[in-house]
């Protein structure tokens, strides 16, 4: 065989290896091309990742009322125990049981004659002690005349006098006693004290009464008192409640609203006008009470309610939805955009007033605030702002 040929004869095992090795050089070969295609294109960074999209919205202030809700039960106002005040027979019973009653309405009689006739005992005492004062008063002129002449002693004089004066208290004691007398008969007329709704008659006509028998009992429902109970960290409110207690006119009282078990909100607005001074060791908490006025009875004493009360009027302050903020190294954070790149601002938080956070420090007005696309944004990226919320969101879905 001539020498040039064997030149250019190789073994299998060398063959394979040297046809491998051309493969992998021209595959490396064009994906660098590639990659250097896309990165002149614009759509991604030197690393190859496409620039996030993000929405923003531009931060402004406003007034926040900040409120708290707290559970709750109706009371009424004020509860009063209808007792007898004289001993006697219970005849009738005058209102329908659970009605409701005006002050003044007539709701128990008692038997009336044994009280009619001491009035009139105590009447004709009267009178015989007025014959009586008049007869003495006759005597002391004769007796007082007769001195003058020198007709009669100097204690003729005087006993002429104390019995005139002794008729004149006798006279005041029975006097007294028709008035006593008159009053024990209009106590057998027993009479609503309040307006309210009236309980079970504890007795049945017919009974016999003593003297603080009870009766039956008046729940005024106008106004309604809520009993409810603070956290021990509420001190806004509980200094403000205490300040209208005392009457502070500079002070203005924390206003309060209602909430029906359904759900719904009671029309009529209250305050809160007591808070305890001391702290309940049981519970931690502090008993307070609000006022609602309830002129139609919408609210039944022993109902569960809510009562929302204002715990602070802020002013001026930056409020943003919930779901911006996160979590970084120095705590609360959200990211604003400034020159078409996103930054890290730590932030000061507040409450959360109707699904809104507010911003205390660390966001000013006419920032811009990232509201979608934030979830994977680092600071000093890049970021393609876009009005477009479902461009934002599929953003967050390709970086998921």
């Amino acid at each position: 065989m001539p020498s040039h040929a064997a030149l250019l004869y190789f073994p299998k095992p060398v063959l394979k290896t040297l046809l491998f090795s051309l493969i992998v050089v021209s595959l490396a070969a064009c994906s660098s091309d590639d990659n250097e295609a896309v990165g002149a294109g614009g759509g991604a960074d030197a690393g190859g990742q496409p620039t996030p999209g993000v929405t923003v919205e531009t931060v402004e202030t406003q007034d926040v009322e900040v409120s708290q809700d707290y559970a709750g039960r109706a009371q009424g106002a004020r509860e009063v125990e209808v007792r007898s005040r004289i001993q006697g027979i219970l005849e009738e019973r005058l209102y329908n049981e659970g009605q409701i009653v005006a002050a003044g309405d007539s709701l128990f009689r008692i038997d009336q004659k044994p009280s009619e006739a001491m009035v009139e005992s105590a009447r004709a005492q009267q009178r015989v002690a007025e014959a009586e004062l008049r007869q003495a008063e006759r005597e002391w002129n004769r007796i007082s005349s007769l001195y003058e002449r020198n007709a009669v002693s100097e204690r003729d004089r005087d006993t002429a006098q104390s019995d005139r004066e002794l008729a004149e208290a006798n006279l005041s004691v029975t006097q007294a006693a028709v008035a006593q007398a008159e009053l024990n008969l209009g106590y057998t007329d027993v009479k609503a004290p309040l307006s309210g709704v009236t309980s079970l008659e504890d007795l049945p006509e017919g009974s016999l009464v003593e003297v603080g028998t009870l009766l039956t009992t008046i729940i005024q429902q106008d106004p309604v008192h809520v009993r409810f109970a603070l956290p021990e960290d509420d001190a806004s409110i509980q200094r403000t409640a205490r300040r209208a207690m005392t009457g502070d006119e500079e002070s203005q009282s924390t206003s309060a609203i209602l909430i029906r078990a359904d759900g719904d909100t009671y029309d009529q607005k209250g305050e809160v006008d007591f808070t305890a001074s001391t702290l309940d060791s049981r519970t931690g908490s502090v008993s307070a009470r609000a006022v609602f006025p309830n002129k139609e009875n919408e609210i039944i004493p022993g109902q569960f309610v809510r009562v929302r009360v204002t715990l602070q009027d802020m002013e001026d302050v930056v409020t943003v939805p919930e779901d911006v903020v996160s979590e970084g190294a120095e705590g609360a954070q959200v990211f604003i955009v400034e020159e078409n790149k996103a930054v890290v601002r730590p932030v000061e938080l507040g409450p959360v007033v109707d699904g809104r956070q507010v911003i205390l420090n660390g966001l000013s007005e006419g920032d811009n605030l990232v509201v979608n696309g934030h979830v994977s944004l680092q600071d000093g990226v890049e970021v393609d702002v876009s009005d477009d919320e479902e461009a934002s969101d599929s953003s967050e879905e390709e970086s998921n």
